[in-house]
């Protein structure tokens, strides 16, 4: 071999692991860069998902606090009444914030605005309200086969005490001739109208 082509091969290993380091230190320089653009990307979405007056999430579930209740056109007084609640612990979900004021949808998806004094979060739903008839079973343990405590009709209201992402523990009330009676049991999640799918509180 001629010594020249040689030795022109040598110099060539020689420098290549520098050549390879060089390549290297690039590709981690323009990795590095990519995920601190997705992680300041995340943060930004996480930041925006908290970033409301009330630090809480939205979409959310809330009820009513007090009757009657002037439901708006917008976000303060000065603003056209849409419509009122008559009945406090109405289940409603609230889907924007501005202020004080909250941005409420009804179980219809009416949508209004409330003041956030006139809310509360403790959680009620509504039984299966996109049922025009039939009736829905409020069981005494969970589980599709378990004795039946008592038969809600389509849109009958019930208090929720917590839900484990399928089944809720709710209350539900009923006018007697003789006074109240209260019964407690379980719904599915997905024959609630008050709760998400998948949601899980105490």
């Amino acid at each position: 071999m001629n010594p020249r082509v040689l030795q022109v091969m040598i110099d060539r290993l020689r420098s290549s692991p520098a050549v390879v380091r060089r390549r290297l230190a690039k590709f981690a320089g323009a990795l590095a860069i990519s995920l601190l653009v997705v992680l300041g990307v995340v943060q930004t979405a996480q930041a925006q998902a908290t970033a409301t007056p009330s630090g809480l999430p939205l979409p959310r579930f809330a009820t009513t606090r007090s009757t009657p209740i002037n439901v708006r056109v917008g976000p303060g007084t000065r603003y056209d009444i849409a419509w009122v609640y008559v009945k406090s612990g109405t289940p409603v979900e609230i889907i924007q914030e501005f202020d004080t004021w909250r941005k409420i949808r009804d179980v219809d998806g009416a949508e209004g605005w409330i003041h956030q004094n006139l809310l509360s979060g403790k959680r009620a739903g509504l039984a299966a309200p996109w049922q025009s008839e039939g009736q829905i079973p409020l069981l005494s343990r969970k589980g599709e086969t378990e004795g039946v405590r008592a038969w809600l009709g389509p849109g009958y209201r019930v208090d929720i005490d917590r839900c484990d992402g399928t089944w809720c523990e709710v209350k539900a009330t009923a006018e007697l001739a003789n006074g109240k009676a209260t019964y407690s049991g379980y719904l599915s999640q997905t024959d609630l109208w008050g709760v998400y799918k998948g949601e899980e509180f105490n």
